[in-house]
């Protein structure tokens, strides 16, 4: 069963990061997604705002879970390279990501992700990423 079969099956279970940080599936399509993850007390920096790699990794389960329906059967896909502008903190709320496929090729697949304050249009983050494309 592949990443994304078992996604659907067994929802955030599927994904022990998901279950660690509280991570909620939301929508599912092919070639995007969106997910939220509430923000707790134990994600802060010292400066008391939310964790900057807590973005980066919450943009980038976003554009796997908009990757994987694209992938044929057989296929994996590996982070080649990410890069994350940060635009805005928080404190509290919940966080929605939201992944986007840019560019699907046979070898390398482009995504974007954003990650946003639920309620608030506001991007906090704003994600890209490069995802090597491998045949098991």
């Amino acid at each position: 069963m592949s990443y994304i079969e078992r996604i659907r099956a067994e929802g955030r279970d599927a994904n022990p990061f998901f279950t660690l940080m509280g991570v909620e599936l939301g929508t599912l399509g092919t070639g995007s997604a969106e997910i939220r993850m509430p923000v707790r007390p134990d994600m802060m920096n010292g400066e008391e705002w939310l964790q900057g790699g807590i973005y980066t990794a919450l943009a980038d389960e976003a554009m796997v879970l908009a990757i994987y329906p694209l992938l044929d059967p057989g296929e994996r896909i590996a982070t080649i390279s990410e890069t994350t502008s940060f635009l805005g903190g928080v404190q509290d709320g919940v966080l929605v990501a939201s992944g986007t496929v840019v560019k699907r090729g046979r070898r390398v697949i482009f995504a974007e992700g954003e990650v946003v304050r639920e309620g608030r249009g506001r991007i906090l983050a704003r994600c890209s990423a490069a995802y090597a494309v491998m045949k098991e």
